[in-house]
């Protein structure tokens, strides 16, 4: 599927994306073997912040290959799936046969910025997105007025993200390199995806950095009020050299000064009130 009106940027995204998903697929990283055995993706704190979601539904915007998607359709929510490569969609499909799990769990083919078109006149619980979604926009306005209409009064948008305060640090971990406050967009050139495996074709990506009042400002713009923001001292990548594993999650090692390098926040969409 190609938007011939795409901006130039989205196209080298989704071509990047498209071909990631072969990869990521076929990858120790992403083991979908695991996965249709019965393990589940989300964090260990995700259940407890978002909640009981059984019957509840639930989109999952920028979704890849919809394992958390269908980790929350095993929890009983009925979910919806949106990313924007068709590859990365279509092994979503078969994952959600395969765990028979396609009463519970659909996936949509459609760029975020395009997901209430997609969508049309659909609405939801929950909004569930994140951990590296974030940096594929350029603009959180944009993306939150999304956001914020494909809710139901009461519902909640559910992120999980990397910290933009991690992005400032070098690849030691240690020092101080990059501008917290560089918003430009920037293009970038890797031969290889973070899973691994063979060199890619489509390398160029093209991604903006956020900081954190960026994305608040963003959402409270929108209409969503911000009911928690919890920064973490845990990231799921060995990201830096200094990071201690433990349980899948790295931290800096004790006697390190800490950062955060994940965050999670929960913003409502209110209920209009009823005047007398």
């Amino acid at each position: 599927m190609r938007d011939v009106g795409s901006p130039e940027w989205l196209r080298l995204n989704r071509e990047n994306w498209d071909e990631r998903a072969g990869i990521h697929a076929a990858s120790e990283f992403y083991d979908l073997p695991g996965f249709r055995a019965g393990r589940s993706t989300l964090r260990s704190f995700e259940p407890g912040e978002v909640g009981d979601v059984a019957g509840r539904s639930l989109v999952h915007l920028q979704c890849h290959m919809g394992q958390d998607t269908l980790s929350w359709a095993r929890l009983g929510a009925r979910t919806v799936g949106l990313d924007f490569s068709e590859p990365a969609v279509r092994t979503a499909r078969e994952l959600a046969r395969v765990v028979d799990l396609t009463d519970r769990a659909r996936f949509v083919v459609a760029d975020v910025h395009d997901a209430a078109a997609a969508l049309p006149g659909e609405r939801f619980d929950i909004v569930y997105t994140g951990l590296g979604a974030l940096v594929w926009l350029p603009d959180l306005d944009r993306w939150a007025a999304v956001v914020a209409s494909l809710l139901n009064p009461g519902g909640f948008l559910y992120l999980v993200e990397f910290h933009p305060f991690s992005d400032v640090l070098g690849d030691d971990g240690r020092s101080v390199e990059h501008d917290y406050f560089a918003t430009a967009g920037h293009e970038a050139d890797y031969e290889h995806t973070y899973t691994g495996g063979p060199a890619m074709t489509s390398t160029r990506q093209v991604q903006w950095q956020h900081p954190l009042g960026q994305v608040i400002t963003a959402l409270a713009g929108a209409g969503l009020r911000l009911d928690f923001l919890r920064e973490r001292d845990v990231t799921l990548f060995p990201r830096f050299p200094v990071l201690a594993s433990s349980d899948g999650e790295y931290r800096f090692p004790a006697g390190h000064p800490r950062v955060p390098l994940l965050y999670s926040l929960r913003a409502t969409r209110p209920t209009p009130v009823a005047s007398e």
